[in-house]
């Protein structure tokens, strides 16, 4: 009876609590009526809390006791809503976002007017639900003065970064990457989820980035994912995307079949020389593009869990991408998983979060891409390829051993692709924990601990049966092929303890000071063993079933290890000050102490430091009345640090001359064959920190009620004691040492403009973006006699820019004898120049003048549509490609443009395509003939979708639906003929180019 009774009570207290709540229902909007995704509704001193879905609308049950909700969004102004006789709301947000935006450093945030420092934020909502791999990739164009090019369409690829312009010779020159917190790879994203970003950083000035001291050089670009909110509520959210890439157009006007047979009958070369005009007439042939590059389908799927109360949040995402490249054996699969918890103490004196992603991927990747070799390059074979060869003239590979011609170019290729393997297995963990306390009022300690993993299992197999296999078999090996395995493991780990205090003095005067402790270690583990000798009948790649044995007979199948470990360490203190005054003016410091292991004792310690200041003019009674929302001065100067000797690239981006201090010996054949000690390396103890010292002034501006804001900012960077080869007697067992020799500058300006041409009350908003960088390069010293190192057909001089095209001059054609022309130093015309005494400065190279973009962005009632174009000026590339359709002594192998039909043929035609027997042909190689400017300006990104209305949605149960499609690459303007115009490649020539892709997906909210 006590049981029942103890139920009936616990029953009317349940009850009477449910009597006692009610449900506020409504809609949360920007001043242009638009409703706002994601803003936190809680229940002031509750835990009770809800986030508005796709059309800013929410439904929160309350207890009859509150009188008050919350409202939050991040870049908007907090707001509390009394609801004591309210049960359905409409909140109006103000765009705190333009005036108190945070703006993120890494070690320390500001506010926008508070800022002193040139930074630029991307948002997730010009990151996600994009097909880009690579975050890297989808940043290209968002970002005033980072120039990204990316030199190949594998999915995934490594993309080149530089931050207003290149500042080393030999060094590293791209910015240093911060993901949570964890320092990681700038090359290595292909495992790393781009759909868990929330916001990317990228630090521009001294002023942001002199507190990174030797890391800092080229920039830093700061990567904040995705958490759950303080008092939200669950939120579930499922992503799906499905596409088709596809390739690029070209200008090259390729023949085809039967027009290429009837160049070689007219030539005397090649098959058409030896058929009849009749039999070329009934040749059908093969686009051999079509056969090596194919229109694959991509699969992105995404699913978010966001949860959190007063004091605790939750995010939790779980991916999959299935990105085939256009070229064949090409591709990437991805399986990813994020976990990221924040919270607080009740008393808010204690806060901690934790991020921890774990990725697994597969990278098809195909090998010898860019190479000349016609059995191992699939974009020569499709490319070059003759198209009157057909792809049902492959049988086998023995059978292509007799006759061998170059014209079977394709069908090596295609014995390639069903007899090569070659792919690489990669696990990627980055996580750290961060924890702060507030030890009495505004006096903070924290730390945060990090790590990155990353482990890759690289196979390489080529058959036992395959074409390549035999043709480079000893005699009387009747089980040829290879198998090659390499494993690699690269473990980082960072730890920062900082102290950090903030007070006021006075009337209005506000500083902050902090001071910082930061140790980096890393450790890279090497192992790898070639088999040579493959089983065909148990061969299968990847596995050792078919590796066959050593034997004392021959050395056929000996096999080769290798194996290698490195270790990195760097150890910093450093400190800043922030002062400000009233909000009007404003001041900031930092220095810092690096030591580097790369160095030796005496030089293992580096000094780095910035001031910056600003002016804000709209807090000044003489602009009160003024048409400015927010008009900031602002001006830095600061120096920071390159410790990266070598641009190693890959695995090897720590560890790149982490030795070079050291005197090393290797083992070797003496005299007699007898094993002996070799001086291989002597110390180098004098090379210290190449230094960049950047001067940046800029202006901040908003008018109009926000509706037209930007920034302009004017750079100088220099930088000193580049590291540089000096040559040494070669006595010391080397020929050069590393040395800190010579300087260059990069002087440019950055310009980012943002105009709200209309928010209207009928739910119409457009608006226009554009970014532009100019930079200009200027190498100061070179230390050599007559200041300048020559390289091939490429010069880096004093008073120039790096790598400039150094050539003699192409004239034209001779019309006399069908000759190619050319002018000699003086300007004289010659057939024959000299490529000693006749090249000429050209002043350029592939590093662009300007890069840039502009697009808009537009929505109505739901309907969304925004499109991104990107652009570069002043590039230059040798299109060896071309050079090859037009060379006439490949007729008879590979395949021509229709260029080489205006061939000159007779005394006085004049045409710019000499003789097919012109008897200076080779002499076009070291001249300017193909080095064209690939400038461009493409349609990089434009999509178009429709964000379903909640009436619609809440009748089927869910939070909202958004439908959208995508198109990257769809549209390119340029003058280049080739497959691609954006390559960081002065020589372009049989590369993986990138694809077009066009993709639909659907956001469902839960």
């Amino acid at each position: 009876m006590k049981k029942i009774s103890l139920l009936f009570f616990a029953f009317l207290m349940a009850s009477g609590m449910m009597m006692a709540q009610r449900t506020i229902t409504g809609s949360v909007v920007d001043d242009t009526g638009e409703g706002i995704i994601g803003a936190n509704i809680l229940a002031k001193g509750t835990t009770v809390g809800s986030i508005t879905d796709f059309d800013g609308t929410f439904s929160l049950d309350v207890a009859n006791e509150v009188s008050t909700l919350v409202i939050s969004f991040t870049g908007y102004e907090t707001q509390e809503i009394d609801i004591t006789n309210q049960s359905n709301v409409e909140i109006t947000l103000t765009e705190g976002s333009l005036l108190d935006e945070i703006v993120v450093t890494g070690y320390r945030n500001s506010t926008k007017p508070k800022s002193a420092v040139a930074t630029q934020a991307v948002s997730a909502k010009t990151i996600s639900n994009r097909p880009n791999a690579s975050i890297v990739q989808t940043l290209q164009g968002q970002v005033a003065g980072l120039n990204i090019s990316t030199a190949s369409g594998q999915p995934g690829a490594n993309s080149n970064i530089n931050l207003r312009g290149v500042t080393s010779i030999n060094g590293n020159t791209e910015p240093l990457f911060i993901l949570d917190g964890v320092p990681v790879d700038e090359d290595s994203f292909r495992s790393l989820n781009p759909n868990e970003i929330e916001r990317v950083d990228v630090l521009k000035d001294a002023g942001a980035t002199a507190i990174y001291g030797n890391r800092g050089a080229n920039g830093v670009i700061v990567i904040t994912t995705k958490r759950g909110a303080l008092g939200g509520g669950l939120q579930i959210e499922y992503t799906g995307i499905i596409g088709v890439s596809s390739l690029q157009g070209n200008d090259y006007d390729l023949l085809g079949a039967q027009q290429q047979l009837q160049l070689e009958a007219d030539f005397g070369a090649g098959r058409g020389a030896n058929i009849s005009a009749d039999s070329i007439s009934r040749v059908v042939g093969t686009d051999w593009l079509d056969q090596f590059f194919i229109d694959p389908l991509t699969h992105n799927h995404n699913l978010s869990i966001r949860t959190g109360n007063a004091n605790f949040g939750s995010y939790t995402n779980f991916g999959y991408t299935d990105q085939q490249g256009i070229l064949v054996n090409s591709g990437l699969q991805r399986y990813s998983f994020r976990t990221n918890l924040n919270g607080k103490s009740n008393d808010s004196k204690f806060n901690y979060a934790t991020n921890l992603t774990l990725n697994y991927s597969r990278n098809d990747v195909p090998n010898n891409i860019g190479g000349a070799g016609i059995n191992r390059n699939f974009i020569l074979g499709a490319l070059q390829s003759v198209p009157y060869i057909s792809i049902d003239e492959y049988t086998d590979g023995e059978a292509l051993l007799s006759p061998l011609s170059f014209a079977n170019t394709p069908l090596f290729l295609e014995d390639l692709r069903q007899t090569f393997t070659r792919f690489e297995n990669e696990i990627r963990s980055v996580g750290n924990i961060s924890a702060s306390y507030e030890i009495i009022p505004n006096l903070r300690i924290s730390t945060n601990i990090g790590g990155d993993l990353r482990e890759q299992s690289l196979v390489s197999a080529e058959a036992p049966n395959s074409f390549n296999a035999l043709l480079f078999a000893e005699d009387g090996n009747t089980t040829p092929g290879f198998q090659f395995n390499q494993s690699t493991r690269v473990f980082s780990y960072n730890i920062l303890n900082a102290l950090n205090y903030d007070f006021e003095i006075g009337d209005g005067h506000s500083i902050g000071v902090g001071l910082y402790q930061e140790a980096f270690r890393a450790w890279f583990d090497d192992f790898g063993f070639r088999n040579n000798g493959l089983d065909p009948r148990t061969f299968a790649p990847g596995d050792g079933s078919g590796f066959v044995d050593d034997n004392a007979d021959n050395d056929f199948f000996s096999n080769t290890v290798n194996a290698n470990q490195l270790r990195a360490a760097l150890l910093s203190y450093f400190g800043n000050l922030d002062y400000d005054y009233k909000s009007k003016y404003g001041f900031s410091a930092t220095v810092r102490r690096d030591a580097s292991f790369r160095f030796s004792d005496s030089n293992r310690w580096g000094t780095f430091f910035s001031f910056a200041g600003r002016w804000n003019l709209d807090q000044e009674q003489f602009l009160q009345d003024g048409p400015f929302d927010l008009l900031k001065l602002r001006a830095s100067y600061g120096e920071t640090g390159n410790q990266r000797i070598v641009d190693s690239g890959g695995f090897l981006n720590y560890f790149g001359g982490a030795d070079l201090t050291q005197n090393f010996f290797g083992t070797g054949s003496g005299y007699g064959g007898a094993n002996s000690l070799f001086l291989t390396q002597i110390a180098n103890t004098s090379l210290r920190w190449e230094t960049v010292k950047q001067f940046n002034v800029g202006v901040d501006f908003e008018l109009l009620n926000s509706r037209l804001r930007g920034s302009a900012d004017y750079y100088v960077k220099t930088t000193e004691d580049l590291f540089q080869d000096r040559p040494v007697s070669a006595i010391n067992a080397t020929n050069n040492l590393r040395a800190n020799i010579g300087s260059l500058s990069n002087t440019g300006v950055d310009l980012q403009l943002n105009y709200n041409v209309l928010r209207s009350s009928n739910g119409l908003n457009v608006e226009l973006f554009a970014n532009a960088n100019y930079n200009k390069q200027n190498v100061i010293d070179i230390p050599t006699p007559d200041g300048q190192i020559i390289n091939g057909d490429f010069i880096t001089r004093e008073g120039s820019v790096l790598n400039e095209f150094f050539v003699y001059r192409y004239a034209g054609v001779n019309a006399s004898n069908g000759n190619l022309l050319f002018f000699d130093i003086d300007g004289n015309l010659t057939e024959n120049p000299s490529p000693d005494t006749d090249r000429v400065f050209t002043g350029l190279n592939v590093i662009p003048d300007w890069i840039g973009a502009f697009g808009f962005n537009a929505d109505y009632k739901g309907i969304f549509l925004s499109a991104q174009f990107n652009y570069t000026v002043g590039v230059y590339r040798f299109d060896d490609d071309l050079a090859g359709f037009q060379d006439p002594t490949n007729i008879g192998q590979f395949r021509h443009s229709s260029d080489i039909l205006r061939a000159w043929q007779n005394e006085g035609d004049i045409t710019d395509i000499p003789s097919l027997t012109a008897s200076n042909i080779a002499l076009d190689g070291d001249s300017d003939r193909y080095l064209f400017n690939s400038d461009y300006v493409r349609l990089r990104f434009v999509q178009l979708g429709y964000t379903f209305p909640s009436k619609i949605t809440e009748k089927i149960g869910l939070g909202g639906i958004k439908i959208f499609g995508n198109a990257e690459n769809l549209i390119t303007w340029t003058s280049w003929r080739g497959l691609e115009a954006d390559a960081p490649l002065s020589r372009s020539s049989r590369d993986f180019p990138n694809p077009r892709i066009i993709t639909g997906g659907v956001e469902i909210q839960f």
